[in-house]
């Protein structure tokens, strides 16, 4: 093989599915042999992989830096069409999943063809963020999200490493825009949908206007969706679903601070306000199995927690760890 070959787009895509799903979960032992025999198919996939995982470390590293960074192109009359040679941008390619700060970054590759554009984008525990792509497009993050958005002639792409994203996508039939994900992949030419992923192995995808393809990892058939529709994949199946106009809603309110349960078990209720917050909160046994209803604000975790304790029939405890970790319980629980 010719080193100096440039990897086909293929390979490229399938090198960022990796080092997402190496960043963001354990592989099992069937994803094992699988990125084994992907390695073994080419001596180009090795070096290829190594590329996007470095990517991915130098930009954990880096990111603290990047708010100066940013104020510095902002302070600049002619930062928009510099150069900026980061050396930890030489590829585009996954964020880590876990940041710790927000910031965004764009990096012109080609002075003379604006259209060809990376931009990085992240968000913080208990932040929300809206983006305006070059293009038109909006991209709104929830908190601990990373996302690296690559624009061309051809096509654009938003990979989008864990969390949880809304895309309203500007229209142009010329330039599909792809969303990637370590479980699936959705297509799109222009429309408004969001993405949430938290593992390599979980993909939701919600359609609220236009239509949209969602092509799920591990092989499974391409799913076309369209506005109220639902997919949700998780290591078991993939479900289709259609929404009712107040469901959808429901769904979408993250983009206003508010998160609605309907007869949610409590595990994953704490999930959700963990990941937003950064924080450890767990349910014993017996107490994640309760059922949690109604509207709540993201922001207001400990609203949330006073509703699991004060609230007759849910009959829970919450007891708060000297690290910082929360444990809800039944009361004779030790």
């Amino acid at each position: 093989m010719n080193p100096s070959t440039p990897p086909t787009a293929q390979a490229d895509e399938q090198a960022a599915l990796w080092a997402a799903r190496l960043d963001g979960s354990e592989l099992s032992a069937a994803d094992q042999r699988e990125l084994a025999a992907w390695l073994a198919a080419d001596p180009a996939h090795r070096p290829l992989l190594a590329s996007y995982c470095q990517f991915s470390a130098d930009l954990e590293q880096q990111l603290p830096l990047l708010a100066g960074v940013r104020d510095e192109l902002a302070e600049s009359p002619t930062a928009s069409m510099a150069v900026r040679p980061f050396p930890w941008l030489r590829r585009p390619a996954w964020a880590g999943a876990t940041l710790a700060a927000a910031a965004a970054l764009a990096v012109f590759l080609w002075p003379g063809q604006p259209q060809n554009h990376s931009q990085n984008l992240g968000t913080a525990v208990a932040t929300r963020q809206e983006f305006t792509l070059p293009d038109g497009s909006q991209v709104e993050l929830n908190a601990q999200t990373a996302a690296a958005v690559e624009l061309t002639a051809t096509e654009r792409r938003v990979r989008l490493a864990g969390g949880e994203a809304f895309f309203r996508v500007a229209k142009d039939p010329a330039r599909p825009f792809y969303v990637e994900t370590p479980a699936g992949s959705v297509r799109v030419t222009g429309t408004a949908f969001n993405v949430r992923t938290e593992s390599a192995a979980s993909l939701e995808v919600t359609v609220r206007e236009g239509s949209v393809q969602v092509r799920p990892g591990g092989g499974g058939a391409p799913q076309n969706l369209t506005g109220g529709d639902r997919l949700v994949r998780d290591a078991q199946q993939i479900n289709l679903a259609r929404l009712s106009a107040g469901q959808l809603d429901d769904t979408l309110a993250w983009r206003q601070g508010r998160i609605v349960f309907a007869d949610t078990p409590l595990r994953e209720a704490l999930a959700r306000f963990a990941r937003y917050h950064g924080r450890t909160l767990t349910a014993s046994t017996a107490a994640a199995g309760k059922r949690v209803g109604g509207n709540y604000s993201l922001d207001d975790l400990d609203g949330f927690l006073a509703f699991l304790e004060e609230t007759e029939g849910m009959n829970l405890r919450v007891s708060r760890e000297t690290d910082g970790a929360i444990r809800v319980r039944l009361p004779d629980e030790s």
